[in-house]
């Protein structure tokens, strides 16, 4: 039977996420943040590491933490364990291999590969989940979590920190994410889950849009035509570069930027068509733009703008409106219900807002409400009774 146990490190490379060998000294000790990248020793003090050995044909790999000196101690106590197990000698669970896991440390280590897997907004949403969890759950050890501790947590975050619905949800949501990621399920029921009303998707009336278009300058107008066009998330838009523009066709591509860390949400890209006037106000705005500089809406040190709501904002105040009514995620409502107002089939607005299922693009099934529709209700139902 195979009783080699390895170790190796996860580490960001330029290729992503890789497990990779550690390096070991003449000793057999593994030397701090050194490991074989593409058989080249490079040194990365990012990341944990991990145990790697196999049950039969099936691989088992488990984090060990972030400490080369407890890495080498828990490979040849796992070496061990299983040599003894092949001789037919029981074994023991030791402490911290098979037996209670730290509550503490094991948030340290989601909270650590998160930072390593996801970007600043999740690793935020997470960070701020678990600081309340591990606030309200007097418990040391991850195997003694049931489902009080639970039901504690959802009340805590109501009573105690003044949460709304919504953001009990999504934090429960996110300490249940971290216990399935740590082979803990089961512990609650459905109806255990917090809950709240789904509130209906706010968009833009044309009353709002037409006064707001009026005071803007031509960068303005064109960062929130841009929005309002083509659906994109705040991330996206900031991220758009020239060479996701397509002229001829009239579209553009939401697309994977390594050069710049960035990802789309889900790591899904796609393709969004647009109107033929936003794309002529793209290609007079690109002869003007700083050569040299990839992105559509930079900064001058051709950084992604970062203070798109803040302009928004301004801009309103400016058009004498109410500054709290306007927010970016509003332009993608608006895009979404219009969309399906005008018959573009579920699928296809699903696919352009880059959404994982069709629940999501459902709640823009927004009903709609203007002079057209008031028309239709008149002829039905103007007459008598409605005949």
């Amino acid at each position: 039977m195979n009783r080699e146990v390895n170790v190796t490190k996860r580490i960001k490379t330029p290729q992503g996420l890789r497990y990779c060998p550690v390096v070991l000294s003449a000793n057999g000790r593994i030397r701090p943040d050194w490991v074989l990248v593409n058989g080249s020793e490079e040194r990365h003090p990012e990341g944990a590491y991990y145990l790697e050995w196999r049950k039969g044909t099936k691989r088992v790999r488990l984090s060990i933490g972030k400490d080369a000196a407890t890495a080498t101690a828990r490979r040849l106590q796992k070496e061990a364990e299983i040599n003894a197990t092949n001789n037919g000698v029981a074994v023991v669970p030791q402490n911290g291999n098979n037996g209670p896991r730290s509550l503490a440390v094991a948030v340290a280590d989601f909270l650590e590969e998160t930072e390593l897997t996801k970007k600043p907004k999740t690793l935020a949403a997470y960070t701020t989940s678990l600081s309340y969890f591990t606030e309200s759950c007097p418990k040391q050890f991850l195997d003694e979590i049931e489902r009080k501790d639970l039901l504690k947590f959802a009340a805590f975050l109501r009573d105690d920190k003044d949460q709304a619905p919504r953001s009990c949800w999504n934090k429960f949501a996110n300490v249940m994410s971290f216990l399935k990621a740590n082979d803990i399920r089961g512990l609650v029921k459905k109806t255990d889950w917090p809950r709240y009303t789904e509130e209906e998707p706010e968009i833009y009336e044309q009353e709002e849009l037409d006064p707001l278009f009026k005071a803007c300058d031509d960068h303005e107008r064109l960062w929130f035509e841009f929005f309002l066009m083509t659906g994109m998330r705040e991330q996206e838009v900031m991220h758009t570069y020239w060479s996701d523009i397509n002229f001829r066709h009239a579209t553009v591509h939401v697309s994977h930027k390594p050069d710049r860390g960035w990802t789309p949400k889900a790591y899904k890209e796609r393709e969004i068509p647009i109107p033929s006037n936003l794309a002529e106000s793209l290609a007079a705005w690109k002869k003007k733009a700083k050569k040299g500089c990839d992105l559509v809406f930079p900064t001058s040190g051709c950084n992604p703008k970062l203070n798109f709501l803040d302009d928004l904002k301004a801009l309103a105040e400016r058009a004498k409106l109410d500054k709290d009514n306007f927010w970016l995620h509003k332009f993608r409502a608006t895009f979404a219900t219009r969309c399906l107002w005008a018959g573009v089939d579920l699928r296809t607005v699903q696919q352009w807002l880059g959404h994982s299922d069709m629940e999501s693009t459902m709640r823009y099934l927004k009903p709609a409400r203007n002079e057209a529709v008031r028309e239709k209700v008149n002829q039905i139902f103007g007459g008598k009774n409605g005949q």
